[in-house]
């Protein structure tokens, strides 16, 4: 079994918030309580994780005050979810680094341990959660959820090429190695456990439900 202590967790909080009016999107309550002080709540919870990073492009003393290191993107112009997975990769001490947004404020408090399992039992580089959607024609089908992944750090050499080279989709990058997709659909799993908040409406509906 991996020791929680070799995983470091890295919660992703450098986007622009431009679908909540620009607004910094893990700083907006949820429940009285800013986003990303949810999941980080969560991630200690969980049990899953040695030590926890945020990554930030601003706001970065209220980021520092929930008593985590805060790093901004080495990446300009506010590249996206891959430039907080190589910040957090070139930042981590430990040998596996575990990625989670910021907006996701009821994620799996066991989604660490599980991701951890699949990952050792199938010798993968990268394990990935997917969670039950419904699609457009009413079908729940499971969806990876690239912005929860468990990357082992030996990965940031590979991420610095393919960033180099303009790549920025998570799921692009991840093709590259062996990922196993680790489903969230057993009967106890919660359904809005990876609910995102795109909107300041969608925020106050998850609050609601």
């Amino acid at each position: 079994m991996i020791n929680p202590n070799d995983i470091t967790g890295l919660i992703l909080a450098g986007g622009r918030g431009s679908r909540m009016g620009g607004v910094d999107k893990g700083l907006q309550a949820f429940n009285g309580m800013p986003l990303a002080l949810h999941t980080l709540t969560r991630l200690q919870m969980g049990g899953g994780v040695g030590q926890i990073m945020i990554n930030a492009n601003r706001n970065l003393a209220a980021y520092e005050s929930f008593g985590a290191a805060v790093w901004p993107d080495g990446l300009a112009d506010y590249a996206g979810p891959l430039a907080g997975f190589l910040t957090g990769l070139e930042r981590c001490e430990t040998p596996l680094l575990v990625t989670v947004p910021c907006d996701t404020p009821l994620l799996p408090l066991d989604l660490v341990p599980r991701l951890a399992q699949a990952l050792e039992a199938q010798d993968a580089d990268i394990a990935m959660a997917a969670a039950p959607e419904v699609d457009k024609d009413g079908h729940v089908q499971l969806r990876p959820q690239p912005v929860f992944c468990l990357l082992r750090v030996e990965l940031l050499e590979s991420l610095v090429k393919f960033t180099q080279e303009g790549g920025r989709k998570i799921d692009a990058w991840t093709a590259l190695h062996k990922t196993v997709v680790v489903p969230f659909d057993l009967p106890g799993d919660d359904p809005r456990a990876f609910c995102n908040t795109n909107t300041l409406a969608e925020l106050r509906e998850l609050e609601n439900s």
